[in-house]
């Protein structure tokens, strides 16, 4: 089984390029059927973590997958969930 990962390390500073990475992971899951994808905002401040949680809650974005949970182990992980 494959799975997706984005690491946003590389461009925590960057919203327009994070949006679009977002959107684009969620997309090919979605069209590969997986069951989940793994999200890696880094620990830092926070507000990366919290800007992937606010794009996850937007009304469109949020039809398309079936669960968000946040790794209890690693507060920079967040894994979505996605039914078929």
């Amino acid at each position: 089984m494959s799975k997706l990962v984005l690491d946003l390390h590389e461009i925590y500073n960057k919203g327009k390029l994070i949006d679009k990475a977002l959107q684009d992971i969620i997309e090919d899951a979605v069209a590969r059927r997986l069951d989940w994808i793994e999200i890696i905002p880094g620990k830092g401040s926070g507000q990366l973590k919290k800007k992937v949680l606010r794009f996850l809650e937007k009304k469109e974005v949020k039809n398309l997958y079936h669960r968000i949970e946040k790794d209890r182990d690693n507060f920079g992980k967040i894994f979505v969930y996605f039914r078929h």
